[in-house]
């Protein structure tokens, strides 16, 4: 006697089938972003060095430097979903999109936003010590990226 398949039981084999085991990670280009952005964020430690001669943990948290971690985690999620599903997946043409936004973001928007925080801040700081504005806490100026620093 022929067995006949439902669309339920077809389903669920190819649940079963295709689901990986509970130990193993299963969304690589979700664990790829996160390593790319942990992986920048630890060399800002470096750079800073290189650039400072000092060390400055506060770096590893903190936006703006080289290299873009907002760069690399788009960059790498867009990769990665490309080698996973294609060039042709919406869902690459969807990372590829965010991913140029966010750099053109870092590079524009961003960058000029902090530009202006350090003009604000050296401003604040020549202000007389009575003016109402001069104990304000100083703006954050490391927002944005340099184009070599998206690049990198």
């Amino acid at each position: 006697m022929d067995e006949v398949m439902t669309a339920a039981d077809a389903s669920s084999r190819y649940r079963s089938a295709t689901s990986p085991p509970a130990s193993l990670p299963s969304n690589i280009p979700l664990l790829s972003a996160f390593l790319a952005f942990s992986l920048a964020q630890f060399l800002k430690l470096f750079t800073t060095w290189f650039k400072e001669k000092r060390w400055d943990a506060r770096r590893m948290l903190g936006s703006g430097g080289m290299p873009s971690s907002h760069s690399a985690t788009v960059t790498a999620l867009a990769t990665a979903i490309g080698l996973q599903e294609g060039t042709g997946a919406p869902a690459f043409a969807v990372a590829l999109v965010l991913a140029c936004v966010v750099m053109y973001d870092a590079t524009g928007v961003r960058l000029h936003a902090g530009r202006q925080a350090e003009l604000l801040n050296q401003i604040v700081c020549e202000l007389p010590p009575e003016h109402p504005v001069s104990n304000v806490r100083p703006l954050r100026d490391s927002l944005g990226h340099t184009p070599l620093q998206v690049c990198c």
